[in-house]
């Protein structure tokens, strides 16, 4: 698995090692000592799955301390462009992001740390998202930066992007007390 780093500490994309032939294709989508190698030492605890259509923008979420979550995202089916903002404070690129195409055919993941604001937007219909996580979901401990804040100059890629209610009701990054501390 090839490990590539990214312009903000922490982020990682990983390219799996595909294996094709008239059969099809394998390949290790999770090796936990590959992994480890990489710096990434999370326990990984619960697997979640989502079917957008395109057009869908699902984010900007994060769970707060203590149930704070890593996430390591890929598509099964589908395409997404994929974001990961930094929410940080003290870290040298908090409010910025990076993004990510993902797709059935590229067979991409994205690492994303705790501290991180997660989000897609789906570019083909039947998108299917799987990701780990490393720690359980709690409703209490939800949180959400508007998919639409000017100050993050996100370009999704959609056209007239369909969301939640709680997507279009989460902080501005500027009104945003963020519960997370950079440290290297």
């Amino acid at each position: 698995m090839q490990v590539q780093t990214t312009p903000i500490p922490g982020l990682l994309v990983l390219e799996p090692k595909v294996f094709k032939d008239a059969r099809g294709y394998f390949l290790e989508s999770y090796n936990e000592k590959t992994l480890k190698e990489a710096g990434i030492h999370e326990r990984w605890v619960q697997d979640n799955q989502s079917c957008s259509q395109k057009g869908v923008v699902r984010g900007l979420h994060f769970q707060k301390p203590p149930f704070a979550q890593a996430k390591l995202v890929r598509i099964l089916h589908g395409a997404a462009l994929d974001f990961a903002v930094d929410i940080r404070k003290g870290s040298p690129t908090y409010g910025q992001y990076y993004s990510v195409l993902l797709t059935a055919d590229n067979f991409r993941q994205f690492y994303i740390p705790a501290g991180f604001a997660h989000g897609f937007a789906a570019l083909e219909d039947d998108t299917l998202f799987f990701y780990k996580c490393s720690n359980f979901y709690n409703k209490a401990s939800e949180g959400s930066i508007r998919f639409d804040d000017p100050d993050l100059h996100i370009d999704w890629q959609v056209q007239n992007p369909l969301t939640s209610d709680k997507d279009r009701e989460g902080s501005f990054l500027k009104d945003f007390d963020s519960p997370f501390t950079f440290s290297k």
